[in-house]
Order: C-alpha cells, then sequence, then structure tokens
C-alpha cells in the first residue's frame, strides 16, 4: 500500500500515525517530538503533566500549567518542521485553563476526550489551532459534530475513534468489552458516513482516525484500506528509548503476557485496561485510603468519599517505576512488546508493514 500523508487543515504529517497521548507522564516532550522528527503526530498527555515540579504536592494546578507550557516549548524546539499536539481529558477541573495554556505556548492540535469537548471552539476561535474530539461511537460523533455545527458554525478538524481494545478508560460497558460486541470497523464504516455531510457542509476535509489495539504496520494498513485517515497508536512507544517513563515501567510492559492484561475498576467510574499487579489485585478486594485529594477530575466523575483508591497517585507510582503499586494502563496488544526500540526503528516496522500490505 502507499502511504499517504495525514492532512488536517494545513497542518501535515508525512505519515498517518498518531502517538497516543498516555498520562500521567509517559508521552511528554522528549516522545512526542521523537515522534514528530520521524513523519508522525506527538502528542503530550497534560494529565497532570507537573508531577515532578517540586510544588506539584501543594499547588498542582499552578506546577501543572508551568510544566505543560514548558514540554510544548520544548517539544516544538526540538522538532524541525514537525506537529506537536496535546490530549487534554474534558473531565479535568481545569480543563479550560490547561487548553488556552496549550494555545499561548505554540500548540498545533488539541485531541480531547474523556467527555464531549462542547466548548472547544470557542476556546480556540481565532487562533490555528486545529482541534478533534474522540468518540468511542457513532452517537457520541452525531451529538458532537452536531454541537460545533449549530452553537459554533464549526467542523472539527479531526475525528478520533477509539475502539474497545484501547488501554486506559474506556467508552464502552463492561459487557461490550467482555463479550467483545463492539467492531471498530464498525463505527468507523458510520463515523465516515456522518462526517461525510460536515466536509460537505463546510468544503473541508476532515481525517478520521482510529485507535484501540493497533500494533502492526498490517494493522495500519488494513484501517487505511477502510476509508482511515490515520491511526492513533499509544501503548506501542511506551517500549521506545524515548518514552519519558521509568525505564522499570517499560519493563513492565515487556514482561507482561496476554493473561496479564485483564479490564480494572477505576475511580472515574468507567472500566479501564491494565496490566495485572498488586494494585489491581488488592483493588479486586478493598479500597485503597486517599492520601491527598489533588482536585483533578471534576466531583461528578470522582467521588472522593467512595472511590476505591487515588488514579492520580497510582498513575504517578506507576510512571516513577513503582510497578506494583502504581496503575499500568495498555492496549489489547501490549504483550506482544518484548524489545525495547527508538521511535525510528518503530517507525521504519510501521512503514514497512504499510507498503508490504
Amino acid at each position: 500500500m502507499k502511504i499517504q500523508p495525514l492532512r488536517i487543515g494545513d497542518l501535515v504529517a508525512n505519515l498517518p500515525i498518531i502517538q497516543g497521548g498516555m498520562g500521567v507522564g509517559v508521552s511528554l516532550s522528549r516522545l512526542a517530538s521523537a515522534v514528530s522528527n520521524e513523519g508522525g503526530i506527538g502528542i503530550i498527555s497534560t494529565a497532570q503533566i507537573g508531577y515532578q515540579e517540586k510544588d506539584f504536592e501543594n499547588y498542582p494546578v499552578k506546577a501543572n500549567i508551568r510544566a505543560l507550557t514548558n514540554h510544548i516549548k520544548k517539544a516544538k524546539e526540538n522538532v524541525k518542521n514537525g506537529i506537536i499536539g496535546i490530549n487534554i481529558m474534558v473531565a479535568l477541573t481545569n480543563y479550560e485553563e490547561y487548553v488556552r495554556t496549550a494555545i499561548k505556548a505554540g500548540i498545533d492540535l488539541i485531541i480531547s476526550g474523556a467527555g464531549l469537548p462542547t466548548r472547544l471552539p470557542e476556546l480556540v476561535k481565532n487562533t490555528k489551532v486545529k482541534i478533534a474530539p474522540i468518540v468511542s461511537s457513532l452517537k457520541a460523533a452525531k451529538t458532537i459534530l452536531k454541537v460545533w455545527d449549530r452553537k459554533y458554525n464549526k467542523a472539527a478538524d479531526m475525528v478520533v475513534i477509539e475502539g474497545p481494545k484501547a488501554g486506559g478508560h474506556l467508552g464502552f460497558s463492561l459487557d461490550e468489552l467482555n463479550n467483545n460486541t463492539v467492531s471498530l470497523e464498525k463505527i468507523l464504516k458510520d463515523v465516515l458516513i456522518e462526517v461525510k455531510k460536515y466536509e460537505e457542509k463546510y468544503q473541508k476535509h476532515i481525517p478520521v482516525v482510529v485507535a484501540g489495539g493497533i500494533y502492526s504496520g498490517d494493522d495500519i494498513a488494513h484501517y487505511l484500506s477502510l476509508g482511515a485517515s490515520g491511526v492513533q497508536i499509544a501503548t506501542r512507544f511506551i517500549a521506545t528509548h524515548e518514552c519519558d517513563a521509568d525505564d522499570r515501567f517499560k519493563q513492565a510492559y515487556l514482561d507482561c503476557e496476554k493473561e496479564d492484561i485483564e479490564l480494572v475498576k477505576s475511580p472515574v467510574g468507567m472500566p479501564g485496561r491494565a496490566i495485572n499487579n498488586k494494585l489491581v489485585e488488592t483493588i479486586k478486594v478493598e479500597n485503597i485510603k486517599v492520601r491527598k485529594c489533588f482536585d483533578c477530575l471534576k466531583i461528578d466523575h470522582c467521588d472522593r468519599v467512595t472511590i476505591p483508591y487515588c488514579i492520580t497517585d497510582k498513575l504517578i507510582a506507576a510512571v516513577k517505576g513503582d510497578v506494583e503499586n502504581g496503575l499500568l494502563f495498555c492496549g489489547d496488544n501490549a504483550y506482544r512488546m518484548k524489545k525495547l526500540v527508538s521511535v525510528k526503528e518503530l517507525m521504519n516496522e510501521f512503514i514497512a508493514g504499510i507498503l508490504a500490505y
């Protein structure tokens, strides 16, 4: 298959590959700039991005704002002509402040999920920043596209479909996930039809990108052949030298087997996919007392009294290398990774697979 660039308005990535945002601290400026320099789109995760700042414990928002600015500027300085984006959760308490900070720092693209980013067009008004919602169904795609159209006379610059085999929090019920009743191919087909209406109305190309469990160049080519303009891949970039996480974190993924990957209980009320460890086994039988509330999620997404554990605390523990007591989110195919490689090697592997398809 011939490789076509991914075009998002006036942004052009030579390879139709977006590195998915991974928090806390797994995909920061080092990984994002490495992917961008290889022709893909590098994504910085905004989730508690300031966790390494000295004042994070006492002033998390202030630390996050500072770190977000610094990581975006550093990534932009390190790329030649590439694209740098952020992934930001709608459920964040200070969502709008983080979006405005990213715009001011010079971000190219904002990908936003964990809720529908209904106000995002207003926040990027009079800027060149491209915006893309993350959806998990045709219903969600219809809703957000209709809201942006009617309220802001704006079409999405890109749509990301996250399927049931993704890591992290999943927009599906446990029954759907356990019974394997959701088809990413079907969602893609339906969303492409819906997006076409807005392409015609606004006379612009709106790329549709798929994510979740995509492992190889073959997988990428498969979705491209079905009409996707690109793919978003996260977990595979963990097993790279440039990934921003601790080496012990990376090794946990290289060591895991298929049976180690399972659906886990999350404080935010949605199922998640992660590697089994001491933490996962503990929360099956008891809640873990919250040491400190970082007020990271809006109150309707996180009940401080009844949550099984603090997700900020456990994601930070993981990225720092505590792989038994931390939360190790992963995609469905994480067990297939057995070797640490450079981003360049990984991208070349993807290229070879697409070309051979």
